[in-house]
């Protein structure tokens, strides 16, 4: 009998082991009207997540509220720390000691989602990207973002970097309340740096009829996310998608869910982002089979394949080729300090865009099939100073993984 408990007993140990991640989901999204805040559509909206990229729209939020306090110029030139040069893809490519203005560093922000840039403007308005990380966690707060919580100005990897749709919808919102003069800079579609005109990257703001831009966001953790923006017959409406497999998926995704609120499909609750009940978020999923996470991941659980491996970088099988990740670090900080003043210098480095507003509506077309590599994630070191109360979420199956390289 001794011996059939403890088979028992084993066996069931061997089933939980090959279960997947319970915290692991398939994706999570809102959809708000801009006008009234509206909740029109919600899935999982309040769980924590990685926010990757994403992050840089509070970078941007605290440049435009620099600008509108007079503590910062739009035409106010920023150097380049060695820190700033190092970061990692996507990037401007600044070099040490090269200068950038306000307005070009956030256009490569939205545009290019460059980390470089993003540090630059930290460094210039808190002094350090340490001290801004916590100015930004300070301001999130201020605005209702209550689950959120930054380490960076980038978004890279860092357990402790953790944010909800909810919360990216709400920042999104108050972007555009609360800074209506700056807002027309989301819908960039291209930029000038060196002489060399370069794309945007956000495939939602060139495809989608009336889309207004907003953010991108990719790391292995988070999986592919997405703020969009859109108008369409005087009516405008703010999506987050969070977690999507592939950069196609996020956008396929995030496309459906702004048609349905375009054709009114979603109810209309009383409920409004803002008054959305936070409570725990829980702790965030690990979507995707690469970076130091991998094992945690829903891909690791269901073996998906990994064919390379050096050094915590792991990067998941792909149909042709594969990209290797950078390694980078992140580091943490809490101390506020003031505001720090550069002085003005010149630039040779100057950055032009184009507005949506001169480019013909098109309508929507399939989106283009990506060579499938993974990219972006870096080894992370972390000092965690609070601890996030957990809270698994319920998991649905998934198609196998596979991802893309856009940011």
């Amino acid at each position: 009998m001794a011996h059939l408990k403890f088979l028992l007993l084993l066996l069931n140990a061997i089933c939980l082991l090959t279960m997947p991640s319970v915290s692991t989901a398939s994706h999570a999204a809102i959809v708000i009207d801009a006008e009234s805040g509206a909740v029109l559509h919600e899935l999982n909206a309040t769980h924590a997540w990685y926010p990757a990229s994403l992050t840089k729209l509070m970078t941007v939020y605290m440049t435009f509220d620099a600008v509108k306090s007079g503590r910062l110029q739009l035409s106010e030139s920023m150097t380049a720390s060695s820190h700033a040069a190092r970061q990692p893809n996507s990037k401007l490519g600044l070099r040490t000691g090269e200068h950038i203005t306000v307005k070009d560093a956030v256009l490569a922000i939205i545009t290019r989602s460059a980390n470089d840039a993003s540090v630059v403007l930290a460094e210039h308005i808190g002094g350090s990207e340490e001290n801004f990380a916590a100015l930004m966690t300070e301001k999130a707060h201020a605005l209702g973002m209550y689950n959120s919580q930054f380490m960076n100005a980038t978004g890279l990897p860092h357990d402790l970097q953790v944010s909800t749709p909810r919360d990216m919808a709400l920042l999104a919102l108050k972007t555009l309340r609360n800074f209506p003069e700056h807002y027309h800079y989301f819908s960039a579609h291209s930029l000038n740096f060196r002489g060399s005109d370069l794309h945007a990257i956000n495939k939602f703001t060139a495809n989608y009829p009336g889309a207004e831009g907003m953010k991108t966001g990719f790391t292995c953790g988070s999986g592919f996310n997405l703020i969009g923006s859109a108008q369409q017959n005087g009516k405008r409406l703010i999506g987050v998608v969070m977690g999507g497999m592939t950069s196609q998926e996020r956008y396929k995704l995030m496309m459906q869910k702004m048609d349905a609120g375009f054709a009114g499909n979603f109810s209309d609750p009383s409920r409004t982002v803002e008054n959305m009940p936070t409570g725990s978020a829980g702790t965030p999923p690990y979507q995707l089979d690469c970076g130091n996470g991998a094992s945690n991941s829903y891909a690791a659980a269901n073996r998906v394949p990994v064919i390379a491996s050096t050094r915590h970088r792991h990067v998941a099988a792909a149909p042709s080729r594969v990209k290797y990740v950078r390694s980078g670090r992140s580091r943490v900080g809490h101390n506020k300090v003031a505001v720090i003043k550069v002085p003005t210098k010149k630039t040779n480095n100057k950055l032009s865009y184009k507005s949506a507003s001169s480019i013909k509506p098109r309508q929507v077309t399939p989106l283009p099939k990506h060579t499938v590599v993974a990219s972006k994630s870096s080894r992370v070191i972390t000092k965690p100073s609070a601890k996030l109360t957990i809270k698994p979420v319920v998991t649905k199956s998934k198609p196998a993984l596979r991802t893309a390289k856009n940011n």
